[in-house]
């Protein structure tokens, strides 16, 4: 709703203060907050009129929103264009960060998956299957999760240090 509120938070405020202030004083409470809300707009309106009026006719576009970092880039920065910039931004809303994840991921995996047997037989290509090699049969594989893990030991456990 407004000031991230939501509607049942909204109505438990009612409650409250219809609770708090009763129904006979809490007419008379909004009016004054209102009227508070009412003078401290129409004073923040005259103090940007008075900044204006000051700036001089050089500053006549002026708007407070400028003043905001993004906004101030839009406007002077995106609009007028000196840098090029509008091309970076159709090439950032044409990157399709998914796609480019996948198509590496991809690549990899292909990269990574067992060579044929001719591939193996033609060159010196590196063995990455899951099977070991003579030439790697005392150097652990990295690729792949010991099969022997059911195997292991547990860590001793130290009552002590716990």
């Amino acid at each position: 709703m407004f000031f991230d509120i939501g509607p049942l938070e909204l109505i438990a405020i009612v409650v409250l203060a219809v609770l708090l202030f009763g129904p006979d004083k809490l007419p008379k409470l909004i009016q004054d907050a209102t009227g508070f809300i009412r003078k401290v707009r129409e004073f923040s309106d005259s103090a940007k009129q008075d900044i204006r009026d000051e700036l001089g006719p050089e500053f006549k576009d002026f708007e407070f929103e400028d003043l905001k970092p993004k906004n101030f880039v839009r406007k002077h920065v995106l609009e007028k264009d000196e840098y090029g910039l509008k091309e970076l931004a159709e090439l950032r809303e044409g990157f399709d960060l998914k796609k480019e994840m996948t198509d590496v991921t991809d690549a990899v995996r292909e990269s990574t998956a067992p060579r044929s047997a001719a591939a193996a037989a033609g060159g010196s290509s590196v063995n990455l299957s899951k099977e070991p090699s003579a030439a790697s049969a005392g150097r652990p594989d990295m690729f792949t999760k010991g099969a022997d893990a059911s195997r292991r030991e547990p860590p001793p456990f130290d009552a002590d240090a716990t």
